[in-house]
């Protein structure tokens, strides 16, 4: 079968987890189906049309932050309705408006809604009304919908009465690696908090900062991540660590072995992502054996199973405060938490059994072209 797909900023790179998503699914798939990825053009500097059995297509879009999603989804839909695809597999809910293509190609159309795009503080006005009428018309057009937590299925059924496949996303256990990469920024183990994404409202990094720095810890707050613009909230936060000694702010790490050293290392992880399904920094966390206090959503409740796995939060600035001061005294056994984490990504979470399922969703269309 041939797979066409469509949304991510392409392969092999990976800068969300759409691209974690696409990663993956390449690598587990790609002696199954003939795949082939739409890769955002600017974004790569060569293009080779084939990387380790994979086809790869460039769109040249628009490049800017609100336009280049939707620029690139079109061209690279343009250019798939003249290959014979027997699927075409979309990620992001912003590309449920182009499932009027069901009507000129004999594709199957599957898509991977993610969050709730609507939701999303960056997203107001005519942002948050475009997302919701795209993830609508996903749920209008497309073959199949794919939600990546059970409490994201009921979204959907609640919201636009479309029912959804779910199939959650994955992570890999690591080996334990050197923490030799902790000594740039004078961190030892188990002496330090930390928090893993991009500068945006939705991963809350702001109030957990702020909940940190009024607190006693005597510990230290590490933060890792930003974002490629220019920003007030990511600039604010910026400002604030700076008020705080006990506060860093290590921007984007791109060495795999010394960010998986931060995660393995943490005396706690941070969850604070507000708006997605099933999180993938939440699940790398788990694989990596860090104990979690995650913000208490219906998504952070399904992954960490009832909080079998975790700590939840609320989103109150004093009573997380007091939670940061009272941690060393938790009736939960920090040391069980951290071994739980693997329990947890083998017994629901393994990019083996995720892209087995999208093996057999895939597989279910086979001849139906």
């Amino acid at each position: 079968m041939k797979i066409a797909i469509i949304g991510s900023r392409g392969y092999p790179i990976v800068y969300s987890g759409y691209e974690t998503l696409i990663t993956s699914l390449c690598k587990e798939l790609k002696d199954d189906f003939d795949i082939t990825v739409y890769c955002h053009g600017h974004l790569f500097k060569e293009r080779p049309d084939r990387y380790k059995g994979i086809n790869l297509v460039y769109t040249d879009g628009k490049t800017g932050k609100t336009i280049a999603q939707f620029s690139n989804s079109f061209l690279a839909f343009k250019d798939a309705r003249k290959k014979d695809f027997d699927i075409i597999f979309v990620v992001n809910a912003a590309n449920g408006i182009f499932g009027f293509y069901k009507y000129f190609t004999k594709a199957k159309l599957i898509i991977n809604v993610d969050g709730l795009e609507w939701l999303r503080p960056k997203w107001k006005g005519l942002g948050a009304k475009f997302f919701k009428m795209s993830a609508r018309l996903a749920c209008k057009w497309y073959d199949v919908i794919v939600t990546d937590a059970d409490a994201m299925r009921d979204v959907y059924l609640k919201t636009f009465n479309r029912d959804s496949v779910v199939i959650e996303y994955g992570a890999y256990i690591p080996e334990k690696v050197s923490n030799d990469g902790l000594s740039e920024w004078d961190l030892v183990s188990d002496d330090y908090f930390l928090i893993v994404g991009r500068l945006i409202p939705d991963n809350n990094s702001d109030l957990i900062l702020k909940a940190f720095i009024k607190s006693n810890s005597t510990k230290k707050l590490v933060i890792v991540g930003d974002v490629p613009y220019e920003d007030e909230y990511a600039s604010n936060i910026k400002s604030l660590a700076a008020s705080d000694e006990r506060v860093i702010m290590t921007g984007y790490v791109t060495n795999q072995k010394t960010l998986m050293a931060l995660y393995q290392n943490c005396f706690y992880y941070f969850h604070g992502h507000e708006f997605g399904g099933t999180n993938p920094t939440i699940l790398k966390a788990l694989a990596y054996g860090c104990p979690i206090i995650a913000i208490d959503t219906v998504f952070s409740k399904e992954v960490l199973d009832n909080y079998k796995y975790g700590i939840p939060f609320t989103k109150n600035i004093e009573s997380l405060t007091k939670q940061i001061d009272n941690i060393g005294s938790e009736s939960v056994n920090r040391q069980v938490l951290k071994d739980k984490g693997v329990e947890r990504i083998n017994e629901r979470y393994t990019w083996t059994r995720i892209a087995e399922l999208y093996k057999n969703l895939f597989l279910s269309f086979k001849g139906s072209n």
